[in-house]
C-alpha cells in the first residue's frame, strides 16, 4: 500500500506541476498578447498635438536651430577629414554629436508639451515619455548620404549615459520603449545637396503599463489560480477518500482472515472431540467422556463469543447504556476478582489502589466491565515480560474520578496511538504476525467510553508500557 500511495503522490505531483506549467504559459502569453494591444486611449491626440509643435521644427520645438547650428558650423570640416582622414572623420563627428546630445537634452521640453497636452484635453493618465534619434546622416554632394550615427552600432567617444538601445536619448523618464508605445517616428532630410537628414522617435505611456496590463488581467488569474485549487482539492479528496477505502478494504480482509482463523479453532477442536466420542473403539465411561465434553463446551462457548463479536460491529454503532449509581471501588473488587480467576495460573501481577476519596459514579456495569477486560487483555497480550503487571489506581479532581490502567508491555508508537481505537485496526508491524487477533477490542472501549460521554487518554512509548486514563464524572 505504501509503495502505491506513494507512487500515486508522485504522479499528483507531476501532474500539478506539468498542469502549473501549462497554466503560466498560457497567462504568459495573454500577458504579452495584452501587452501589445495595450493602448492608451489618449494615443492619437498627443501625436497630433506632437505633430503640430514640430511641424516646423525638429524632435522639439526649438531643436532644429541646435542641430542645424551644430551640423551645418561644421559641414565642411567634416567633409574635409571624411576625404582625407576617415578615422579622424569618425572621431570628430562623434564628439561633434555628444556635445550637440548634450545641448539638446538640456533645451528638451516635451513635459511641458506633454502637461499643456494633459491639461488641453482634460488628461488624468499619468504618462511617461521618452526621446531618441534612431539615424543622423551627412551629405556632401549629390545627396549621397553618410551615416555618422545608427543607433544599431556602438560609439566609443559618445557618453554612455546617452546611448541606449532604441538610439541617443535625448531625454524622458520612460524606463521601457518598443514598439508598443511609440507616438510616431519622424525621418527629415534637407533638399540642398549639402545637407542632413535625422530620423527620431517620440514614446508615451503610462507610468505604470504593467500594473494596468495586470489588473485588466485579474479575471484571467482569478480563473487560472481557481481552476488549480479546484483540481488540487478534487484531486486531494478523491486520494483521500481512496486511501481511507483502500485501509478500510485492506482491514476487511485482514478481518476475514482472522475471524476464519479464529472460527476454525474452536470448530475443529469440535469435530475432534465428536468424532472420539462417536468412535466405537473407545471406552464409554465417565472420566473418557468427561474431558471431551468438556473440551467442546468450552470451545462452544469460545464459538458464541466469536460470533456475538461479530455482530456486535453492526450493533456498536446503536449501543444503548443502562446507568446505575455504583461505587467504581467495589465495583472494581468485582471486576478484578473474577479476571483474576480467569487468569488460571498465567504470571500477571494485578494490583488496585484505591486512592479516591469519593467514588460515587453513574454507568453502566456490563459495558464498564467490558471496558476493563479489553484494555487488561491487550495489556496481557501485547507484553513479553516474564512477570506481567497491570495496575489500577483510582484518584480524584475537583469533578471526577480518575481510573487508570497501567502495564509493562510493549508499549506503542505515535502513529499506533492515532489508530488505536479504530475498527479492525493492528499495528502488524510491530506485531510481525506473532499475535492473533481481530482489531475490535478497544474500537467497543472506545464506543463505550463515548457512549457514557467519559474522556479516554493514552500515555505510552514504545518498549515502556502503556496508561489509559479512565476521567468519569462524579455523581
Amino acid at each position: 500500500m505504501k509503495y502505491t500511495i506513494t507512487a500515486h503522490k508522485i504522479i499528483a505531483v507531476l501532474s500539478f506541476l506539468i498542469l502549473s506549467a501549462v497554466q503560466f504559459f498560457l497567462v504568459y502569453n495573454t500577458y504579452e498578447l495584452k501587452n501589445k494591444q495595450y493602448y492608451i486611449q489618449e494615443k492619437e491626440l498627443i501625436k497630433k498635438e506632437y505633430s503640430t509643435s514640430v511641424q516646423s521644427d525638429l524632435i522639439f520645438p526649438g531643436g532644429a536651430k541646435i542641430l542645424d547650428t551644430a551640423i551645418y558650423n561644421n559641414l565642411n570640416k567634416m567633409e574635409q577629414l571624411y576625404r582625407s582622414d576617415e578615422r579622424a572623420f569618425n572621431a570628430f563627428t562623434q564628439y561633434l554629436l555628444d556635445s550637440t546630445v548634450r545641448v539638446l537634452r538640456r533645451a528638451e521640453n516635451m513635459d511641458s508639451l506633454l502637461a499643456y497636452t494633459r491639461k488641453k484635453h482634460a488628461i488624468r493618465t499619468e504618462l511617461a515619455y521618452g526621446l531618441c534619434i534612431d539615424i543622423l546622416e551627412v551629405s556632401f554632394g549629390k545627396r549621397q548620404f553618410i551615416s555618422i550615427y545608427n543607433k544599431e552600432q556602438r560609439y566609443p567617444r559618445i557618453g554612455d549615459s546617452l546611448q541606449r538601445p532604441s538610439g541617443l536619448w535625448l531625454g524622458g523618464d520612460l524606463k521601457h520603449v518598443n514598439e508598443n508605445n511609440k507616438i510616431v517616428t519622424v525621418s527629415v532630410g534637407g533638399v540642398a545637396d549639402r545637407t542632413y537628414r535625422i530620423a527620431y522617435s517620440f514614446y508615451v505611456d503610462t507610468k505604470h503599463r504593467k500594473i494596468a496590463i495586470l489588473q485588466r488581467m485579474m479575471p484571467t488569474f482569478a480563473l487560472s489560480l481557481f481552476s488549480i485549487l479546484v483540481v488540487v482539492l478534487i484531486f486531494f479528496i478523491t486520494l483521500r477518500n481512496w486511501i481511507r477505502q483502500k485501509k478500510l478494504s485492506e482491514m476487511k480482509s485482514d478481518f476475514i482472515n482472522s475471524i476464519t482463523h479464529e472460527f476454525h479453532t474452536p470448530l475443529a477442536a469440535i469435530i475432534v472431540a465428536n468424532k472420539t466420542l462417536q468412535n466405537d473403539k473407545v471406552n464409554v465411561s465417565r472420566e473418557t467422556v468427561q474431558p471431551l465434553t468438556e473440551v467442546i463446551e468450552r470451545q462452544s462457548d469460545r464459538l458464541k463469543k466469536l460470533i456475538t463479536q461479530v455482530l456486535d460491529i453492526t450493533s456498536m454503532s446503536q449501543l444503548t447504556l443502562k446507568k446505575e449509581t455504583r461505587s467504581l471501588h467495589h465495583l472494581l473488587d468485582e471486576i478484578l476478582l473474577d479476571y483474576k480467576l480467569k487468569l488460571n495460573g498465567v504470571p500477571v501481577v494485578l494490583t488496585l489502589e484505591k486512592n479516591a476519596v469519593r467514588d460515587e459514579v453513574s454507568l453502566d456495569p456490563f459495558w464498564f466491565t467490558t471496558i476493563l477486560l479489553n484494555i487488561f487483555d491487550n495489556a496481557i497480550k501485547y507484553n513479553r515480560q516474564e512477570s506481567k503487571e497491570i495496575t489500577v489506581a483510582t484518584v480524584n479532581d475537583k469533578k471526577n474520578i480518575l481510573v487508570r490502567i497501567a502495564d509493562n508491555g510493549i508499549g506503542m508508537t505515535a502513529a499506533t496511538q492515532r489508530h488505536l481505537f479504530d475498527k479492525f485496526y493492528r499495528d502488524t508491524q510491530l506485531l510481525n504476525g506473532e499475535i492473533k487477533g481481530l482489531g475490535l477490542g478497544l474500537y467497543y472501549v472506545k464506543q463505550a467510553i463515548e457512549a457514557h460521554h467519559w474522556q479516554i487518554d493514552i500515555e505510552s512509548r514504545e518498549g515502556a508500557g502503556s496508561i489509559f486514563t479512565i476521567t468519569i464524572p462524579l455523581t
